[in-house]
């Protein structure tokens, strides 16, 4: 999997962050004007440095792309509590 690298970061296609939060690909761009789908990207220092991390969040489940500085995915993480809410520590930049 790869993702598209530009001057402000990573671009992702909605059909690909549609089926990752089970969204319809459609509702992607709307969901997130809306703040209802929310994310953070966070940039490797040290021995990390050239990673980043994405992770997306909507409704209880929250979805974690790492990334190299060419765009390819190197890991993908999904945590889904259903009908519940996220807790908030999951919510939090670098929460494993």
């Amino acid at each position: 999997m790869l993702l598209e690298r530009n001057e402000d970061g990573f671009c992702i296609d909605a059909a690909l962050l549609g089926d990752l939060l089970n969204v319809p690909a459609h509702r992607v761009q709307t969901l997130m004007c809306e703040n209802e789908i929310t994310s953070i990207c966070e940039h490797g220092e040290g021995e990390h440095r050239g990673l980043h991390r994405l992770t997306f969040f909507y409704k209880g489940r929250r979805v974690r792309l790492d990334v190299n500085d060419a765009g390819q995915v190197l890991r993908r993480s999904t945590i889904d509590f259903g009908q519940h809410q996220l807790p908030h520590s999951l919510r939090r930049a670098g929460n494993p």
